[in-house]
This record gives structure tokens, sequence and C-alpha cells, in this order.
């Protein structure tokens, strides 16, 4: 599928916009009903990911998000949309439970990266994303991830281990953020622009690469133009997604995830 001739940064410049969806923005126009779920029983309830229980067409399903705020107060209060190992965990618990009761899950990516502070280290973040990783890859029921936004280095990765890896068509994808990339290559974070063209990170270039599956069209101005239309896209994508999964034998279901991902690495190391 052809996408617009935003060049990179342009699409890195759209996703960060002020007026860009969330994942609740979307969350509250594809589903018929939404109940979050708090916590993961072991240190607190960080807001930079939402768990809930969401039905859609009579169908229900396990929603872990990864939430920005809207204004300055709702950033602090998410850290920016950049979890804490708790919001890892309680993921992992609830797509868990999700296994238990045979719920499809649906995920979210919209992140700069996970939470770099001392405290997310000391309380184990590492650890975190990679339990998630090795736990998403072994769960015995559909998942469908979507990249909405920003979708950043491990922060990324640890919801984003699924069956069918969709993408707005202005979203981006990609090892860590692009000043990152430019502070490490360069040691200049101002060359962003430049490390943006070179990473790879757009919609685009991942379906070449086979990294995602499918790409969603946004309005030329990106998603914030017309949030209802692009739920809507993404509520048909979904709805697709599950009828072609759900009746795939569990123990087939996850063996083609883990080769999904086998060969996903070994296409791009041949790149």
């Amino acid at each position: 599928m052809a996408v617009n001739s935003n060049s990179a940064w342009d699409k890195v410049k759209i996703v960060r916009a002020p007026g860009r969806p969330t994942a609740l923005d979307y969350i509250e126009n594809i589903f018929d009903e939404f109940i979050e779920l708090h916590g993961d029983r072991c240190f607190a309830d960080d807001k930079a990911i939402v768990c809930g229980l969401a039905s859609c067409d009579n169908i229900n399903f396990t929603v872990i998000a990864e939430q920005k705020g809207r204004n300055t107060k709702e950033n602090i209060e998410r850290n920016f949309g950049m979890p804490n190992p708790e919001s890892y965990r309680k993921s992992l618990r609830f797509m868990k439970q999700a296994e238990k009761f045979n719920r499809p899950i649906v995920t979210f990516i919209d992140t700069k990266g996970a939470y770099p502070g001392i405290g997310a280290e000391e309380r184990g973040q590492g650890e975190a994303i990679a339990r998630n990783i090795l736990e998403m890859s072994r769960l015995k029921v559909p998942i469908i991830v979507i990249v909405i936004g920003e979708g950043s280095s491990g922060g990324a990765l640890a919801i984003g281990v699924g069956d069918k890896i969709l993408m707005l068509e202005n979203a981006i994808y990609s090892i860590l953020s692009p000043e990152g990339y430019a502070s490490i290559l360069w040691k200049d974070s101002s060359k962003a622009k430049e490390a943006a063209e070179v990473m790879k990170m757009t919609a685009d270039d991942l379906l070449e690469f086979k990294v995602i599956d499918e790409i969603i069209k946004e309005p030329k101005a990106g998603a914030q133009e017309d949030v209802k239309k692009v739920s809507k896209a993404i509520k048909k994508k979904i709805l697709e997604t599950y009828a072609e999964l759900k009746d795939i034998d569990k123990e087939e279901l996850v063996l083609r995830r883990y080769n999904k991902f086998r060969n996903m690495g070994e296409y791009v190391n041949k790149i």
C-alpha cells in the first residue's frame, strides 16, 4: 500500500503534534464499552499504560494501551507516555488474564520509550520489558498490535509482540527516538532530522522490511484531522484481523507468531 509523500521527519512532527489523538481517544471511538483495570499487584498503578476490558460488536477484548497526556497536566500524570516497570507488569497481568478467559488482545503503541529513571531501573525495567516479550510470544490468544504514534525502543516492544502488527500511515516505529540516534551516532541530538531519514522508521519502510503487516491510512494532515474516520478504519481492521485469527489452533497460533518474529529478524539482518 502506498503512503503519503511526507518525509520521515514530517511524520515525526505529525505524531508529536499536540492535537494527535491518544490511545484513549481511539478506545473511546472504537469500542462500545471499556472498563479500565488498575495495578500490578507488586508496586503501583503506573498511568503511562492503560489496561482494561472492552467490547466491540459483541466481541470481548483485553486492551493494553500506551497513553500520552493531552496537555501538560495529563502528561505529568502519564509520565509523558513513558512507562515504568509497573506498567509492563500490569500489562502482563491482564494479558495472562486474557489468556485464561480466552479473550483476544489489542495493544496500542505510542511511546518515546520506557522511562529511563533511576527508580525504574532499580525496580527492574529491563527485566519487565524482557519478561513481557517472552510471555507475549507464547500467549495462546490472538494478539493485534497497532502503532498509533511513536513506537520507540523496548518501551514499544514490551507490548509489541503480536500475530498482526498494524501501523497508522504517519506513525513511526524504531529502535529509539531520532534525537537518541543522533546523539549516539553523531554526538549531536540537533541532527535528529537527518537521523529520522536514515532510520527507516516510517510505515512504508517497515512494511517493505516485513516488520509490520499492514498500513492504516490517515487524512493528509494526520489522524488529528478526523479522529472518528481513523478510528472507524482501525475498528474495521481489528474486526477483520480477529476474524482471520480466531479459529486458528492455539498451538499453531503460537508457532506462527514465533516464526513471524524469527523470520522478521533474519530478513532485516540481510538488508
